[in-house]
């Protein structure tokens, strides 16, 4: 059977001494497979713990943000049916094929990767694998924000929140315009892999680089978030809580906008402040 996004679960409930069984609506929770394939090589990249729902897009946008594939690159996407996969865990299981060639080499990532969806691990663990293949975002862009827009996005992301109202246990990461119009909003267990489909679908849709645009982040921002949002060419990254040190030095470094503890008409700007203007 296929995994949906919420599965149902039997809870007791105690609320003011008073005590009901019911049933209740839990995020899912499991494991993604991600294999790429060129000719008949093949070979298994990843395994993160996912929500189910836009698993092609988790892949591609995983991929292209550790600086594996190009939009160019891919041919297609589907679970995997080989012989090594169970029938159980087909839809757990994404094989990225590959247009020609050989696999590429990839000494970064000479490990599987296994991430958690709490926190991903990174193939480039630190700013100086980064300087090697991203280049930082064009200084002088014409890319200016109010703060009345910004003010209204975390309201805008959390309308669009449907399996959180459900479940109350989601992230989410929303693609905005300038002007404050919702792109494109995805949920999962782990923030970084809601960035992930967001450009996986970006991909999937030919529209890289995302120069021009908001990231906005429920929670924190993270260096994975900001080096997902480099990789895809967003300028600005807004999230509705604080910031870490590393996140903080790679805007800085590649002339991104980063906004945190948005809520509640406040917010914090640590870096290129310039594109936020009244």
């Amino acid at each position: 059977m296929r995994p949906g996004p919420t599965t149902r679960a039997r809870v007791r409930e105690v609320s003011a001494g008073v005590v009901r069984d019911h049933r209740d609506d839990l995020a899912t929770e499991e494991p993604l497979e991600i294999r790429i394939q060129a000719g008949e090589a093949r070979r298994t990249l990843a395994i993160t713990m996912r929500t189910p729902g836009h698993d092609f897009e988790l892949a591609a946008g995983f991929l292209y943000g550790e600086g594996v594939i190009t939009p160019q690159d891919v041919s297609s996407i589907a679970y995997c049916t080989d012989d090594d996969v169970p029938p159980e865990a087909r839809y757990n299981t994404v094989t990225v094929r590959l247009r020609g060639g050989p696999l590429p080499d990839l000494p970064g990532l000479d490990r599987h990767f296994m991430t958690s969806s709490a926190c991903g691990v990174c193939g480039t663990a630190s700013l100086d694998a980064l300087r090697g293949r991203c280049s930082p975002l064009p200084a002088g862009d014409d890319l200016r924000i109010s703060p009345e827009i910004l003010y209204g996005l975390p309201h805008r992301l959390r309308e669009r929140q449907g399996v959180f109202g459900r479940t109350g246990g989601l992230h989410a990461a929303g693609l905005f315009t300038p002007e404050g119009e919702l792109v494109t909003v995805r949920e999962d267990v782990g923030r970084h892999n809601a960035v992930d489909k967001l450009v996986g679908r970006a991909l999937m849709d030919g529209r890289l680089p995302l120069g021009g645009h908001i990231l906005m982040v429920s929670g924190r921002s993270s260096y994975e978030i900001m080096q997902k949002a480099l990789a895809a060419g967003v300028p600005v990254v807004c999230a509705v809580s604080a910031p870490s040190s590393l996140a903080v030095d790679l805007a800085r470094e590649f002339g991104m906008t980063l906004v945190g503890f948005l809520r509640e008409e406040r917010f914090n700007l640590y870096s290129a402040p310039e594109r936020v203007v009244r």
